[in-house]
């Protein structure tokens, strides 16, 4: 690993770095191989599972992303369960509920499908707000409450939910707290010329495109699925960069273009994947440029512009931009 660009001593990296590094990269090769042309959405995937958050894919209808949730969950060697959300599903159905045992003469829970390990939340928009804030609780602090008593989940627990941007009927935007307990929102492009004539090919041997019988067996083990996150955490960041995030918050903040701007736990989302990303670049420190990386996916869907920025044509992703250009960047 080459040397930070930072006058300050950084600790020496541990011995377990290289093995997550390597875990890391089978996982990668492994949702490249099926997953075809989304090399960045893996990546990001990866690092917000990496930095213990939560990820919203989006895309258009067909681009693969109940493929790639799959995939990962695959590749992982973890417990997957997708819940389709509809209009009338209700919280009961996600986190469970309690049944008369007639021979056992007492109430008995039903787990609920968000106890896994990775739970896939599909089209999470078409659902009413009462449904979707079942996961509030759960994506922040790992745990749900049935009828008034604690359930705690896996430690693994990864959300990883789906929204398709061009359909608009019979949908219901996400509340603003639901979107903040998302660190990254993931955005599936169409894939390249080459990448989609290699699906055309794979179809037409009958050796895959999008069927979900050709998924990957495990390429890490639980520890090393563990280890990911442990080793993330202990990624350098020098004060220096420490401050440039938090100039990066300020700018964002002092906008007259927005209503809502980026909150703490936003900012810790954007260090912490910024983290993981350095990882799977092989490096066990932070650099200016993975915090660009990472500021579109981690902020652009927390912020909402004022009614003035919109009639005048303004985007998050503009603003970002322009803060990503004014704000000094550490020597």
């Amino acid at each position: 690993m080459s040397e930070p660009a930072s006058n300050e001593t950084r600790p020496p990296s541990t011995d377990s770095a290289p093995a997550a590094e390597a875990a890391a990269t089978r996982l990668l090769e492994a949702m490249e191989a099926h997953v075809l042309g989304q090399r960045e959405a893996c990546e990001l995937l990866l690092a917000t599972y990496m930095a213990r958050g939560h990820a919203l894919l989006e895309g258009i209808p067909g681009i693969g992303k109940t493929l790639l949730a799959r995939t990962f969950a695959s590749a992982l060697g973890l417990e997957f369960h997708r819940v389709q959300f509809t209009p009338d599903l209700m919280p009961t159905d996600v986190v469970g509920t309690h049944v008369f045992d007639r021979e056992g003469g007492s109430f008995r829970l039903v787990e609920g499908p968000i106890f896994t390990q990775v739970l896939m939340a599909d089209e999470i928009n078409r659902t009413p707000p009462k449904t979707q804030s079942a996961l509030l609780e759960a994506m922040q602090e790992g745990q749900v409450t049935i009828d008034g008593d604690g359930h705690t989940l896996d430690p693994s627990f990864f959300v990883i939910a789906t929204q398709n941007p061009v359909e608009l009927e019979g949908t219901y935007p996400l509340p603003e707290a639901q979107l903040d307990r998302f660190h990254a929102r993931i955005v599936m492009s169409l894939p390249s010329a080459e990448a989609e004539m290699e699906l055309f090919r794979r179809a037409v041997r009958g050796s895959g495109g999008l069927a979900y019988e050709t998924l990957p067996e495990p390429v890490v083990t639980a520890e090393e699925a563990a280890e990911l996150r442990r080793a993330s955490a202990r990624v350098h960041v020098s004060d220096g960069l420490l401050d440039y995030l938090a100039r990066l918050a300020a700018a964002v903040r002092d906008s007259a273009h927005l209503e809502l701007a980026v909150s703490p736990r936003g900012a810790l989302a954007l260090l912490e994947t910024a983290r993981a990303l350095a990882l799977l670049d092989e490096r066990d420190y932070v650099t200016p440029d993975d915090f660009k990386r990472c500021l579109g996916p981690c902020w652009r869907h927390r912020l909402i512009l004022n009614a003035e920025a919109e009639l005048e044509g303004h985007s998050a992703a503009g603003l970002l931009d322009t803060v990503a250009a004014d704000v000094e960047v550490p020597k």
